[in-house]
């Protein structure tokens, strides 16, 4: 299948890129299909191999919101995508505002997030209003699996042995969890064993909710849950994971990883499958629909 939906008739993207191997796909698979990519790289986030893959590269601070559309309307660039993650626990540490240069149209923007404190500063709602300020300058954006569909997972099995009772009860109670803390937008991720709860993604990831797991649980053989949010915005935060993801589940001893088909970016597919079975790794990918069919 052609991976291509043109939003630009002379084929110019932008990415704004955080951390992570997924900037690194979006841009190559985008740059194969013909796109002249700009990208705006997030400094102590984005990986400077970015710029031999990219028509333009530009690196630009968290809070330099100005200089980003600036940057985008000078190319030429109507259409733009989001790719990677933002360490979010960054915007907790002490003058984190100022720390990040903020410019004036970033302290006018954020103003009510983290002056007025008239608006809460979740996930969706900062992604939100990002995306609303470079709409007002005529640049929209786009999910980027509208590109490249191939990177979300299918359903079925991707690794391991037939789910055994316990795993199926196990995921089945943290998918629950994980959807209804994912509808509060609070986090993507569950940790569970003999349907207790062990750890629940906060503002620090995946992979540091799948460590205090372990931590916890120092006998391992507990299973992790992955979903979208009920209420997913697939433009941005949408549940990825890859290499990394199943490396800390090894360090921490956890065994089993479901994730939701259809909603969730799995990097390095075949990388990723290989791994998990040289590791004895199960990994799942379900639709929301059938997760108590699978799991009665």
């Amino acid at each position: 299948m052609k991976e291509q939906l043109s939003l630009n008739d002379d084929q110019r993207m932008g990415i704004i890129a955080g951390w992570g191997r997924y900037p690194i796909v979006v841009a190559e698979r985008l740059v194969q299909q013909g796109y002249k990519v700009y990208c705006l790289g997030v400094k102590d986030h984005a990986n400077p191999v970015l710029k031999d893959i990219c028509h333009s590269y530009q690196p630009i601070g968290l809070a330099q919101l100005g200089k980003a559309i600036r940057y985008f309307q000078r190319h030429g660039v109507q259409s733009a995508t989001m790719a990677g993650k933002i360490h979010k626990v960054l915007l907790f540490q002490r003058f984190c505002f100022l720390k990040h240069l903020p410019d004036w149209h970033a302290i006018r923007t954020f103003y009510p997030h983290y002056i007025s404190q008239t608006r809460d500063r979740k996930d969706d709602t900062m992604l939100g209003t990002i995306v609303e300020a470079f709409a007002r300058f005529g640049i929209r954006f786009a999910p980027a699996t509208d590109f490249i569909p191939t990177l979300l997972v299918k359903e079925g099995k991707l690794s391991g042995n037939s789910l055994t009772l316990t795993q199926r009860r196990d995921i089945e109670f943290g998918w629950h969890l994980a959807r209804e803390m994912g509808r509060l937008d609070v986090g993507q991720s569950v940790a569970v064993k003999g349907r207790a709860v062990l750890a629940v993604e906060a503002v620090e990831g995946t992979d540091e909710c799948i460590r205090r797991a372990g931590k916890l649980c120092n006998s391992g053989d507990f299973t992790v849950v992955k979903t979208a949010k009920p209420q997913q915005d697939m433009r941005f935060d949408v549940p990825t994971i890859g290499v990394g993801t199943l490396r800390t589940m090894v360090e921490t001893g956890a065994n089993t990883l479901a994730i939701e088909a259809g909603k969730t970016i799995i990097l390095d597919e075949d990388d990723v499958i290989d791994f998990a079975r040289k590791h004895r790794l199960t990994i799942v990918a379900l639709k929301p629909e059938s997760v108590s069919a699978k799991a009665a």
